[in-house]
């Protein structure tokens, strides 16, 4: 069954080049293409393509905000990002809006292929070497409390309130002096507080210790 697409990249010879590539198969048929994201979410309504081929980095809207704008719409299409983003960040972004896949442009078209042909049957692709990345950061992110107070922050505070210098929370959490005050100046941040007065009050009040 052969697979219809629309590719949304702003440099025209990698959309040329995706398409040539895609096409040699007989199997994946390119059925439009657009520069930037307001003419993709055009072309999208217009062609009903099976798969979305999305770059990030594009003019006049970009692929996370195109994401956004179809998830607000109940646009119900197939969403794969081709970006040369390898950074964790991005695809966390993408995830949480909603995208079926997200592959790199470094890429081999075996790859590409796969993820087409996977995202179309209903599943999710994440690049094989993204994958690791964006389970560390999505356990993190679930180790969170409201604060976004990471577990290991939890533990630094709670032993600030019981009166412990950073060289100590070092000892006893078998942690060098110095990721102690990084996380000690991450905690005063996220809980709006200058002082480790107002830190263990702040911990005291919502019960990370008991008195």
């Amino acid at each position: 069954m052969q697979v219809n697409v629309v590719i949304v990249d702003d440099h025209i010879m990698v959309r040329e080049g995706i398409k040539q590539l895609l096409e040699m198969d007989g199997d994946i048929r390119v059925i439009g293409e657009a520069s930037n994201g307001e003419e993709g979410i055009a072309i999208l309504e217009e062609k009903n393509p099976d798969v979305l081929l999305l770059d990030i980095n594009m003019p006049k809207m970009n692929g996370l905000e195109v994401l956004q704008v179809l998830k607000e719409k109940g646009i119900k299409r197939k969403v794969l990002i081709l970006t040369i983003h390898n950074e964790v960040e991005y695809l966390l972004r993408a995830v949480d809006i909603g995208v079926d896949g997200y592959v790199l442009k470094d890429s081999e078209l075996a790859v590409l292929r796969k993820a087409i042909f996977t995202v179309n049957s209903g599943n999710t692709y994440i690049q094989p070497s993204l994958a690791p990345l964006l389970k560390d950061k999505l356990e993190q992110k679930e180790s969170q409390n409201e604060e976004g107070l990471t577990k290991r922050e939890i533990d630094v505070l709670k032993l600030i309130a019981e009166g412990l210098y950073n060289k100590e929370i070092a000892e006893k959490l078998v942690i060098s002096e110095k990721t102690v005050k990084n996380h000690v100046s991450n905690i005063f941040r996220k809980i709006d507080v200058s002082d480790r007065t107002q830190a263990a009050i702040y911990a005291i009040k919502n019960n990370y210790v008991e008195i």
